[in-house]
């Protein structure tokens, strides 16, 4: 998420996509005015976040400023974003949890106006001067208990720890208070715990190189939340940078392909459906 490609194709479209997110936003807080603005997959805790400032035309409108008047613009491709934007669209506001800060950040928000966009940053010097520029944002600076070069390691033996395995770990206590997996993400904000996220972008943390944390904890955590929802409908996670190795083979393991509903450039869309009671597995694996 943090390196700019000068591509001013790329940035107009973004600028774009924001104009008709707002239209299409605007017209649904019009016609649903006396009913409030809610996710239609109402979240399990009914606190409702208090960085979410119910300004959609302001949120919309400080984002299309924004990219107009910079030369950053996100790194994902035209094809990838538009991947998101259209399931943002359908599920807008809703909860919409992203791992990474960037200079898309204020983009992803926007495109979620109204609703409630967390974003995990595990840089600090970064995560500083993201949230310089952009104040608003509702960011959290996190650490992670994971190193790239265990990623093997944690890959193979996950199963033989009772801690890890689906059923057992499923939902917010699978993480919490999990500290028995070295997989789930334990000692998160709060926040990150008290609601259901239906949206779910993994664009960090650092992969590419062998002391980084990498994503293999972000992408079981997302399972894990995937597989406990409470409320109705699913969870739908996006996996970038599926062309490196760690990515792919996490991201295989843990959201699985029969769940695989579209994919694009180096991005994933997983839409994943809570567990059912009477569901069958092996008892080791997630797929």
């Amino acid at each position: 998420m943090k390196r700019a490609v000068p591509q001013r194709a790329l940035w107009l479209a973004t600028a774009a996509a924001i104009l008709v997110a707002g239209a299409i936003l605007l017209s649904n807080f019009l016609r649903n005015a006396d009913r409030g603005l809610v996710c239609p997959f109402p979240p399990v805790f009914s606190h409702i976040s208090s960085g979410s400032s119910g300004d959609v035309k302001g949120e919309l409108a400080e984002a299309l400023l924004y990219y107009v008047t910079t030369p950053q613009i996100p790194q994902q491709s035209r094809a990838e974003i538009q991947l998101t934007f259209d399931v943002l669209r359908r599920r807008s506001p809703c909860n919409f949890l992203v791992f990474g800060l960037g200079r898309d950040s204020q983009m992803w928000a926007a495109l979620n106006a109204g609703g409630t966009t967390v974003f995990l940053e595990e840089d600090k010097e970064w995560y500083e001067l993201v949230l310089k520029d952009n104040p608003f944002l509702r960011a959290h600076y996190v650490k992670y208990r994971t190193r790239l070069d265990e990623a093997g390691k944690l890959l193979t033996g996950y199963r033989a720890e009772p801690e890890c395995r689906p059923g057992q770990a499923d939902g917010i206590a699978g993480l919490q208070h999990n500290g028995g997996c070295p997989l789930a993400l334990v000692g998160l904000p709060q926040e990150i715990y008290e609601r259901e996220w239906d949206v779910v972008m993994i664009d960090a943390p650092k992969g590419y190189f062998p002391s980084a944390p990498g994503r293999m904890a972000a992408i079981y955590s997302a399972a894990v939340m995937g597989r406990g929802r409470r409320g109705e409908g699913e969870t739908d996670v996006f996996l970038h940078d599926v062309d490196r190795k760690v990515e792919k083979a996490f991201g295989l393991e843990f959201l699985c392909q029969k769940n695989r509903v579209g994919a694009t450039g180096r991005l994933w869309h997983f839409r994943i459906p809570k567990a059912r009671a009477n569901e069958t597995t092996s008892g080791t694996t997630f797929c």
